[in-house]
């Protein structure tokens, strides 16, 4: 994909979120992607310095020590043991790969999709380049615990229903409700025999949140007998250059039909890069996922502040993710027209109106800002953030 980066396009040309992802690349301030930017922490530094005896090892070893290894590491830090003891996730090398195969699972089996909005556009474009039929259920038909089965029972027709938590970019998640939100999207799906499919590919961030609580959802997967599938995902998380996994977790009663489609698109992941993301998993489980949280923490706070008295206004998520959304307060200025003219500054931001899939129009009061990047670039990408929104008045 970054093989097009030396290609400026306009912003009327740009079919996709990815595509204004790639441009974004040659930016003095790419705030466009949720891959990690961020440098290595001290404890990471020392992960980096071991790379080669990480990769002779790897090297001398079984894949499948590798494999186990990490997916141990993965779900231990994730606090999913119920997963873990079920031993049936499989491996690919990004999330994109994961959907890939679920898409493909879905058009074998002629079902079609309702799929959250908004949500990242890539979710919608593997689908329906699939030839997967894809109608939306608004992210707000999830937000009251109360109210979730009666929305998804009104507005759900389609044999799936397809989840992404917490969402990107609004950082929205079940579990602000601790269990119920879940149980409820559960019993309606066991109810009406749909297919439950959730991305948790920023589910991290929940992670040593003392306001929300990441509990077995697997467990409560696999104990009501709801037919799921499940992603996860690294690439999110740790600053590892894009060296990245991703896991498909399918229901006993479709996991087979689900291996045979996933064997058809690859072998296997590099276990030279499984042994280091192990490395960086444990890592994180040792200090709480600091090294991660800290630099969110503090370019979140240096969004907030740049914002302030501004006509850009943040909207607080329930999990704190990677990701920043906020919302244009002025009645002539688009998304469209703001990230243009960030775009000439060096200031790259994501429009709003790709995460609104079937409805664009409805994404251009919203702009999206990655926060995994180096405090003080992004410090500087706030200054120059505020110097174009004090253009504009309230």
């Amino acid at each position: 994909m970054t093989a097009h980066a030396g290609t400026t396009l306009s912003s009327q040309e740009l079919l996709d979120l990815t595509q204004h992802e790639i441009q974004a690349l040659l930016t003095e301030f790419n705030l466009a992607d949720a891959h990690t930017h961020q440098r290595q922490s001290a404890a990471q530094h020392k992960i980096v310095e071991r790379l080669p005896e990480l990769w002779y090892e790897a090297e001398e070893g079984l894949q499948a020590t590798y494999e186990q290894r990490f997916i141990e590491a993965f779900f231990r830090l994730h606090r999913q043991p119920t997963a873990l003891a079920k031993n049936k996730t499989l491996l690919s090398y990004a999330a994109s790969i994961s959907t890939m195969v679920v898409a493909m699972y879905l058009k074998q089996q002629r079902m079609a999709v309702t799929l959250v909005e908004p949500c990242f556009d890539n979710l919608h474009d593997v689908l329906s380049n699939m030839g997967v039929p894809l109608y939306p259920v608004e992210e707000s038909a999830l937000h009251d615990p109360d109210r979730i089965y009666a929305e998804l029972k009104r507005r759900v027709r389609t044999d799936a229903l397809f989840l992404v938590d917490p969402n990107n970019p609004t950082g929205f998640s079940l579990m602000h409700s601790g269990r119920k939100g879940f149980e409820e999207v559960v019993r309606f799906c066991k109810d009406h025999n749909k297919l439950l499919i959730i991305d948790f590919c920023f589910a991290s961030f929940t992670l040593y949140d003392p306001e929300l609580a990441r509990f077995d959802v697997y467990e409560l997967l696999e104990e009501s007998g709801v037919r799921y599938l499940a992603i996860e995902d690294t690439g999110k998380t740790w600053p590892v250059q894009d060296a990245k996994a991703a896991m498909l977790t399918a229901s006993d009663d479709i996991k087979e039909e689900v291996y045979n489609l996933h064997t058809s698109v690859l072998l296997n992941v590099s276990p030279f890069v499984l042994n280091m993301l192990t490395q960086y998993v444990e890592n994180s489980e040792a200090d709480d996922l600091a090294s991660i949280r800290d630099v969110l923490d503090i370019n979140r706070e240096a969004v907030k502040e740049a914002l302030q008295g501004t006509i850009l206004e943040y909207q607080e998520p329930i999990a704190k993710t990677s990701v920043a959304w906020a919302r244009i307060q002025h009645p002539d200025l688009t998304a469209t027209e703001l990230q243009r003219e960030l775009r000439e500054v060096g200031v790259y931001v994501l429009p709003g109106r790709f995460f609104y899939w079937s409805q664009p129009g409805r994404g251009e009061p919203f702009v999206r800002m990655a926060l995994a990047r180096e405090p003080e670039m992004f410090a500087g990408a706030m200054k120059r953030l505020r110097e174009v929104l004090d253009r504009h008045e309230r």
